[in-house]
């Protein structure tokens, strides 16, 4: 296929690991590939086998995603983001309109369960390919031996 980069031994192995890239892919801009929830290394492939499960590896240029591990940093940035918009806006709504308390139930639970779920997606694509972007890895502390 004209114009795919041709990956060396190790990726059609799919052993390569995030430090071992040693293909020459053309730079993806992380934040975009992230919320398309494509590959941080070729942008074409997938990111996610579920809504929010990490899958093995590329299908388009063979990335093992062993790497990537976001933790609890995008539910600590939906909590926060997410928090702060729906408790701004239900403080707004109860100080200018006051509507009953059912209303508030109807309104802002349904709101908060899918803007959660939804930026909890587009966040956790955004970490893995910031991770892979910036070579993040598990700290190390070098001792001599």
């Amino acid at each position: 296929m004209a114009g795919v980069p041709t990956a060396d031994a190790t990726i059609l192995t799919g052993v390569a690991l995030m430090n071992d890239d040693q293909a020459h892919w053309p730079p993806v801009e992380p934040i975009a590939a992230g919320l398309k929830g494509h590959c941080p290394r070729c942008g074409e492939g997938r990111l996610f086998s579920g809504f929010l499960s990490v899958g093995k590896r590329c299908g388009v240029c063979g990335l093992d995603y062993s790497f990537a591990d976001a933790g609890d940093g995008p539910a600590v940035f939906v909590i926060l983001l997410i928090g702060f918009l729906v408790v701004g806006l239900a403080l707004w709504l109860e100080v200018s309109y006051g509507p009953p308390l059912w209303l508030h139930l109807l309104l802002w639970i349904p709101l908060t369960v899918v803007l959660s779920l939804v930026a909890l997606r587009l966040i956790k694509g955004v970490l893995i390919t910031l991770q892979y972007r910036n070579k993040a890895a598990e700290g190390r502390l070098d001792r001599p031996e």
